[in-house]
């Protein structure tokens, strides 16, 4: 596979690493702009960090999640290539979005990103939503005209159902997991989370300080393995990247420890976005050469860590606070420089 060619993957991944796509397709959209980076340093000396950058996603593009990146490019890029033109807005493409039904399972950010992508090209979305997404993940994925269908069970029971349906009624189905023989459509939705990564890049350089130490949190591991990467190949320095997970969900660190995926059995976790017992394939293979070290922290930590958040100015959930919590536990050098992304806004 040749490696100078932008719109596919390097030898190195199963994603392309790169915003270029994802930022040109951006430009069609007003709601994009470049999500704050913060620096927070009492905030820092709180957690144990010298000097504390935070990601503050928690109004992405009116949709206050990073995921508002992936699903949305997604969408975007798969209606351009059946259509064969870059102008989402032209008679072409509208019309081959017309006939488009997407399908997801989600625990309520990437079905929302989904849903607003579909609705504003022009296509057809339904979200399936486990009995644990709240009913304001719903009424908000509803408001951006997708159908909802509620399943019994976990995040885990709303994939199978998603994959079902998707197979039975010829829908497109648009994980943001992978599995062995379906890597294409996630890859896209972890490339467009490399905005996230290079808006941060753009940042550090703009101001010539770089961090030594980067926290992310993980669910099935996209936004962790997309920003890892796209650091690894971009950032000046090596940064020390730690993944965190909750007790209840430790996918990621288990497949490491194993050397290949393992699915993990646990409680229900507060964090509900990150309470995902299957791990990604692509974001394995990136974060098992990637990442530095795997952690977890308990749903008690993660909540302290939103209220800590939230006295500092930044309205985030467990899940978006995550990174907090485990940088709490950590025992870094006191010049340590962190970034953390706040990586939602509150679920209403």
């Amino acid at each position: 596979m040749p490696t100078d060619d932008p719109t596919r993957p390097t030898g190195r991944t199963l994603f392309v690493p790169s915003a270029d796509r994802p930022l040109a397709l951006l430009g069609q959209c007003p709601a994009y702009a470049p999500t704050p980076l913060r620096r927070m340093d009492g905030l820092g000396a709180e957690a144990g960090a010298g000097v504390l950058f935070v990601k503050d996603e928690s109004t992405r593009m009116g949709l206050g999640s990073f995921k508002a990146l992936g699903g949305a490019f997604a969408v975007a890029r798969m209606i351009c290539d059946a259509a064969g033109t870059e102008d989402l807005a032209g008679p072409r493409a509208r019309a081959v979005a017309s006939g488009m039904t997407f399908i997801t399972a989600s625990a309520g950010n990437h079905g929302l990103s989904v849903a607003a992508g579909a609705g504003r090209f022009g296509a057809r979305s339904v979200i399936v939503l486990a009995a644990t997404v709240p009913e304001s993940f719903a009424a908000r994925i509803r408001a951006k005209g997708a159908g909802i269908l509620r399943v019994d069970g976990d995040y885990e029971a709303s994939v199978a159902v998603a994959r079902r349906e998707a197979e039975r009624r010829g829908w497109l189905l648009l994980a943001d997991g992978s599995w062995q023989g379906y890597v294409d459509r996630p890859a896209l939705v972890m490339e467009g989370y490399t905005v996230l990564a290079e808006e941060c890049r753009a940042a550090f350089a703009a101001i010539e300080v770089w961090p030594s130490h980067i926290v992310l949190q993980a669910g099935v591991g996209g936004l962790a393995a997309a920003v890892a990467t796209h650091a690894r190949l971009n950032w000046q320095g090596a940064p020390a990247i730690t993944v965190v997970e909750p007790e209840a969900a430790p996918c990621l660190r288990a497949s490491v420890a194993a050397g290949r995926l393992t699915p993990v059995s646990g409680p229900h976790s507060d964090m509900g976005r990150l309470d995902c017992k299957d791990a990604s394939l692509i974001a394995f293979e990136a974060l098992r050469r990637d990442a530095d070290a795997f952690v977890t922290v308990g749903d008690a930590a993660a909540a302290e860590a939103a209220a800590d958040f939230a006295r500092h100015g930044i309205r985030t959930t467990p899940s978006g606070a995550a990174g907090l919590a485990a940088l709490k536990a950590l025992d870094l050098p006191a010049d340590a420089r962190v970034l953390l992304i706040a990586s939602e806004g509150p679920e209403d």
